[in-house]
This record gives structure tokens, sequence and C-alpha cells, in this order.
């Protein structure tokens, strides 16, 4: 059979939704989360969060993570000396942007970013306001879409995915990242509405604040591998 021949029959496979697993704090959390097959971790520079760390906590975590999974550094509204510093004794592979940041901010340092979006907040609360909210990313790598909450982010509270349905999903636009109150419970159904490149979980597999459980990490890589139908014994 020739090659051309080959090609027409084969048939396209399961989907494969990333995965990204944020707010570690610990070591061996790291490790559960890297053992499970995420893509990416996080790791926060947000001194409000209860899952926040010092320059020499996150080099010791970063300094576990091996080749093939992601490092991305979260902050919220920082200045660009925090940034820096971050970048010097972490060396991120992405940065994520949740707060106000503006573009130019965001694609400042020389390091792929995602830009998060509070869906539901004023400005980004109708499906028209939160794709022009989108669009004035267009360098970011991804955009991420979380709930709208006083803490930015980890909350394990959701939002109306409907907000979502102007946001451009041409080849070539940024990743579409769905984060904000998934869990293994929920995230099955999400992917299956939204067909996501990438979902992003925090409290979802928590115990306590920034406090990860081996099995909810476990559970929650099983159910989106169920919903991208990848079965396994």
């Amino acid at each position: 059979m020739s090659t051309q021949a080959a090609a027409s029959h084969v048939t396209a496979g399961p989907r494969r939704t990333r995965v990204k697993i944020c707010g570690l704090t610990r070591p061996q959390d790291l490790d559960a989360a890297v053992q499970a097959g995420a893509d990416a971790i996080g790791l926060v520079f947000y001194p409000p969060s209860r899952r926040c760390l010092t320059l020499d906590q996150a080099a010791a975590l970063r300094a576990r993570v091996p080749a093939f999974v992601a490092v991305t550094a979260l902050f919220v509204n920082p200045d660009a000396e925090t940034v820096d510093r971050v970048i010097e004794a972490v060396g991120p592979d992405l940065l994520q942007f949740h707060g106000e940041e503006s573009p130019d901010f965001c694609a400042g340092f020389g390091v792929r970013h995602l830009k998060a979006f509070r869906a539901g907040s004023p400005g980004m609360d109708t499906a028209d306001g939160l794709a022009r909210a989108c669009l004035a990313h267009d360098q970011a790598a991804g955009w991420l879409f979380d709930s709208y909450s006083a803490g930015y982010g980890g909350s394990g509270s959701s939002f109306d995915t409907a907000l979502l349905a102007k946001v451009p999903r041409d080849a070539g636009m940024p990743a579409l990242i769905l984060s904000g109150g998934l869990k293994a419970e929920t995230v099955g159904g999400q992917i299956a509405a939204l067909a996501p490149f990438a979902v992003d979980v925090s409290s979802g597999v928590e115990s306590a604040p920034g406090i990860k459980d081996p099995e909810r990490i476990r559970a929650f890589m099983r159910a989106v591998q169920a919903a991208d139908g990848w079965h396994y014994a």
C-alpha cells in the first residue's frame, strides 16, 4: 500500500485536553501532579493568596519539574520588578497574568504568557464584552477563563460558560483554557460542551488551600481522559 493510500485509512483518534494543576506549594504535591500526567504546573506569586510562594520555595519546586512539563508563574497586577525577579530566580516557561494587566505589560518580558479573564466581571459580563477583552490580548499564547471572585482565582466557583460563545476559536488564535470550579465530577461535562484546549484546576484537587490530594489529582486526570475518549484498564 502506498503512503498516500495508507494515509487515507488513518482515522482520527481521541482528542487530548491538556491539564494544568495550579497553586502547588509542596514537593510531594508537585510529584503527584507529574506522576498523574499533568502537562503543566502553576506557581502562585500573589501575596494575598494562601498558595503564594517565596522565590526560594518556587525555585526548589521548579528544580523538581522534569522535561516536557511546563512551569507557569501566576501574577495578579504585579509591578515589572516582581515579574523580573521571578523570571530570574525561577525560570518559568510561561507567565500567567490574572489581573487587569495591559497587553503591552503582559508581552513585555520576553516570555510567552497566558492572559486570564474573570468571566462575569464588569465589562466581561456579556459574550460581546468578553470577546472584546480577549481580542485586546491577541499576543497571548492562551486565554484562560475563570470565575469572577474577589480572590482572583482559586475560589472553586464556576461561571456561566455561555459567556464564551463569541470568543474566537479559529486556528492561530490563543488557546482556550477553562478554569473556575472544575473538579473530577464536573470537568468531563465541560470538556464535552466546550472542547477547550486545556483545563486548569487548583482547589478542585485540594484537601485544604494549597494542599493537594494525590487521589483527587488522579481522579481529575482520569475524568479528563475519559471525556477525551481514552480508556485505560
